[in-house]
């Protein structure tokens, strides 16, 4: 009597699933840590040569000021996969499924919208109006120069040929500032991922006690002395 030949069971994998997508501020960041490297420079130099209350003064404005500069230049982003948002704004952090976010609003800031009616503001990625109109004269200087290289070929291979080209930047879509591109990318996110059984839930927020616990130290010790002094 034979046995039937027992075929090895393939274990099934999961879903594939993408990394986070990181969006952040360069210049946010540049400009933070330039701001840190100079309150270091002055505040290590107090606390190495002050004299008297200097020293004290020096090391509460470094506990007060640091964490709020970390907040505002260095801490916002927005984490972004098939699943969820999370907003890293510099108080709170705001995780929210794809199935309870509303929509996007730009407008003089990024707004994200959920389903129950709250707002919270994108702080990672901020608005530049100078962005936009440079975007926009890139997109005029472009779109004018394919109309002086169409009237200048006579010839109808060369008309069919700007047509082409004119057909292709059409489907490539306008010229935007970098805040905008991120927005239209959360947008298409969005769309594509808010029906997913994967990405429904409930949001949360969360607020960002390691930041306000030293500033809000740092603030009363500097009170204090000041007050005393």
């Amino acid at each position: 009597m034979t046995t039937p030949d027992q075929q090895p069971t393939v274990p099934e994998t999961p879903d594939p699933q993408f990394k986070d997508r990181v969006y952040r501020s360069p210049s946010g960041i540049a400009g933070g840590v330039l701001l840190l490297a100079i309150a270091g420079w002055l505040g290590i130099d107090a606390l190495v040569t002050g004299e008297g209350r200097a020293p004290w003064v020096a090391l509460a404005a470094l506990l007060f000021l640091v964490p709020l500069v970390l907040a505002f230049t260095v801490r916002p982003a927005v984490y972004a996969n098939e699943q969820r948002l999370r907003v890293r704004n510099p108080f709170r952090v705001i995780v929210l499924p794809w199935g309870t976010v509303e929509g996007f609003r730009s407008g003089y800031s990024n707004e994200v919208l959920d389903t129950a009616g709250a707002k919270y503001q994108v702080w990672a990625v901020p608005v530049s109006l100078r962005g936009r109109k440079r975007a926009a004269r890139r997109e005029a200087r472009g779109e004018a120069r394919g109309e002086a290289r169409g009237e200048a070929r006579g010839s109808a291979a060369a008309v069919r040929g700007g047509q082409q080209h004119h057909a292709a930047a059409v489907a490539a879509g306008p010229v935007r500032a970098a805040g905008d591109q991120i927005m239209e990318e959360l947008r298409e996110l969005l769309e594509a991922r808010s029906k997913d059984p994967r990405a429904q839930g409930e949001a949360s927020v969360r607020w960002a006690y390691e930041i306000m616990a030293p500033a809000a130290a740092g603030a009363v010790l500097l009170a204090i002395l000041l007050t005393v002094g």
